[in-house]
């Protein structure tokens, strides 16, 4: 029997359901506690009360995460895509024109943003940021670059000596549209060093994405699950956002993931289960009620927990990635494509729709009918242009190892 009576607990999630604020106490309460199927009552009904008139609809976006170098100096022992800056044999950089052909890709298969994601170059400034993504912008100016995080800026800005505010308003102008929350990891400070001992602090973390916030840059916010971590911890890391989301208002959207345990220094001593993985997307949605959506991640749980977290308070499945590389280098094998992403939203009992980066509904898939048959919009596609596409024609389809 849990130490706390059920009818405590259900007391909670009814009045979380009835629209109000639960603090930290209960949330951790109720994610140690709390029958599962109760969880995920409270979650939905709070989803279906955020999105009345729109309850019935779950989304998904087409991207590309765009790796543009796999050097860096961080060492995360999580992660298992960085090479160390000495590491000539393992490390790269991407050109720019390499960089556009994804680009041009990106926009001939119907994807809206790209994720500009890589390592803590030692040599890479605001200055490498403002080149390329002006680049983009003025190449495919329909491309939403949703990028970079909290982690990433401290890094470039102490490259270029300027401070946090003046390489953010930098390439802001020149064209980043919003931050993509990378780099949260943990926020508490025990799990944070023991994973991530040479990133900033959880708290310099949160400070950052305050600023771009407050310069008019929103971000998503993102959790690793499965390192270590405790409930409490994770938790805390619930409560350092939603603080944070109340004085800013500048968090879009929750995305935890769960860790992969692959090739990197953790050697997979660790894990979150998939039970664990639905408790903190139903308590995020009950917990984080100033943070408008919630998204489940097919990519590191599977496709059926994925499917399942639209029960548990989740209103959006996350992306069709064109390229994903760096959660697949630690172990992730998750593939999916356009079509099975919304045979999974429909046969959840929701209606699928596309949707931009600020959660806007670009097509609703009302009718099967009407459903796409574009079978080239597949997860990790591994070409880098599409011959004869319109977007960049003189591109040629190239081989890919």
């Amino acid at each position: 029997m849990p130490p706390v009576p059920l009818s405590e607990l259900q007391s909670v999630l009814d009045r979380a359901a009835a629209g109000g604020r639960i603090t930290p106490e209960e949330a951790l309460d109720l994610y140690r506690w709390a029958p599962l199927h109760a969880l995920g009552v409270a979650a939905d009904t709070i989803r279906r009360r955020r999105y009345a008139g729109t309850e019935h609809i779950a989304t998904y976006i087409i991207e590309r995460n765009i790796n543009y170098t796999n050097v860096c100096v961080t060492a995360c022992k999580f992660c298992a895509f960085y090479a160390a800056p000495k590491d000539t044999a393992k490390g790269w950089t991407r050109d720019l024109e390499d960089i556009l052909r994804r680009c041009a890709e990106t926009v001939e298969l119907g994807g809206t943003q790209i994720m500009f994601q890589g390592g803590h170059h030692p040599d890479y400034g605001v200055e490498y940021y403002e080149k390329h993504f002006s680049a983009i912008k003025e190449a495919y100016p329909q491309l939403v670059i949703h990028s970079l995080g909290a982690s990433e800026v401290e890094h470039m800005a102490r490259i270029s000596k300027v401070s946090v505010e003046e390489a953010i308003s930098r390439i802001h102008a020149a064209g980043l549209d919003s931050f993509a929350g990378a780099g949260a990891e943990l926020l508490p400070a025990r799990p944070r060093k023991a994973i991530a001992p040479l990133k900033e602090s959880g708290e310099r973390w949160l400070e950052i994405m305050e600023t771009a916030h407050r310069l008019g840059v929103e971000s998503t916010t993102t959790m690793l699950m499965g390192t270590g971590e405790t409930n409490a911890e994770r938790i805390e890391h619930l409560r350092m956002i939603r603080d944070t989301q109340d004085r800013s208002s500048g968090f879009r959207a929750f995305i935890p993931y769960t860790y992969q345990p692959e090739n990197n220094h953790l050697k997979g001593q660790t894990h979150a289960t998939s039970f664990e993985y639905l408790r903190m997307i139903a308590i995020a949605r009950i917990f984080l009620d100033n943070v408008a959506h919630i998204q489940g991640s097919w990519l590191t749980t599977g496709k059926e927990i994925g499917q399942l977290s639209l029960h548990y308070g989740a209103d959006d499945l996350g992306s069709i990635m064109l390229e994903e590389n760096v959660v697949s280098s630690a172990g992730a094998k998750h593939r999916s494509n356009r079509m099975e992403i919304i045979n999974l939203i429909r046969s959840s009992g929701r209606v699928p729709a596309q949707r931009n980066t600020t959660y806007e509904h670009l097509l609703v898939h009302d009718d099967p009918a009407n459903d796409p048959v574009d079978d080239l919009v597949v997860s990790h596609l591994s070409s880098t242009a599409i011959e004869g596409g319109t977007a960049h024609p003189e591109l040629k389809l190239l081989s890919a190892t």
